[in-house]
């Protein structure tokens, strides 16, 4: 029996970026790895965005959040450095913004090809590590698929048809307002219990433990004759029912 834990994210997020690399740590380090399944779901932090928009992440935050420019590159720069902690590499300035809806979809298609993980990740280092733009670009997005492992004629083929799997980012992103989530990332483990943002390690590592242990138990509805690491039960040739 395995262990389920669905993750609801936004590319343009850094926050579930460093939440990523911290509930892998935790997974890492947990005795039932190998039995935790995790699938990514889509949340799109600003699905009214035109796909053609992009520019400077920075000015963008800033008129978003109506703060100065300044602050929002000192917020960055303090990303910079908890993802510097947990090893991982950000642009702190440079980063452009865009509509995530064809990642979402296209990360639909890598779960169905097994690849999911993989896209996820090189979509992140795409946003964050690496200074070309990733939005807007389709060239570019087919790139980063490719190099998670997914054949270029079929990401082009998604790509091409907005209808392709459009009707499950939307799903994703309707059982997310069901949850109650606001922001991203949001985790849920095992249907039963959330945890919102990029949590320290030990947050993460406590809710594994919950969620595993909260598994429900078998029922045993009838019992007979079995083989177990000792042998096998052999017929009582003195019973009458043969047991």
């Amino acid at each position: 029996m395995t262990t389920r834990v669905e993750i609801w994210t936004d590319i343009n997020c850094p926050f579930c970026y460093l939440g990523k690399a911290r509930f892998e740590q935790a997974l890492s380090r947990f005795e039932h790895r190998d039995d935790v399944e995790v699938v990514h779901r889509s949340f799109e932090l600003d699905p009214g965005l035109p796909t053609d928009e992009t520019g400077p992440v920075i000015p963008r935050i800033a008129a978003k959040y109506g703060i100065p420019v300044e602050q929002a590159a000192a917020n960055e720069r303090a990303i910079g450095a908890q993802a510097a902690e947990l090893g991982l590499p950000y642009l702190t300035s440079g980063r452009d913004f865009g509509n995530s809806f064809d990642m979402h979809r296209l990360l639909h298609f890598a779960l169905d090809q097994g690849r999911q993980d993989a896209l996820i990740d090189a979509l992140y280092a795409g946003n964050f590590a690496e200074a070309e733009p990733v939005f807007a670009d389709t060239e570019r997005l087919v790139g980063l698929a490719v190099r998670a492992g997914l054949a270029e004629t079929e990401v082009r083929a998604v790509l091409d048809d907005p209808t392709a799997y459009a009707e499950a980012v939307r799903a994703d992103e309707r059982e997310a307002a069901q949850l109650g989530a606001t922001g991203v990332p949001f985790f849920v483990f095992e249907d039963k219990y959330a945890v919102s943002g990029a949590q320290p390690v030990a947050v993460f590592t406590q809710a594994l433990t919950t969620a595993w242990n909260d598994r429900p138990a078998p029922v045993v509805l009838a019992d007979s004759d079995a083989c177990g690491p000792d042998g096998c039960a052999l017929p009582d040739p003195t019973s009458p029912t043969g047991r």
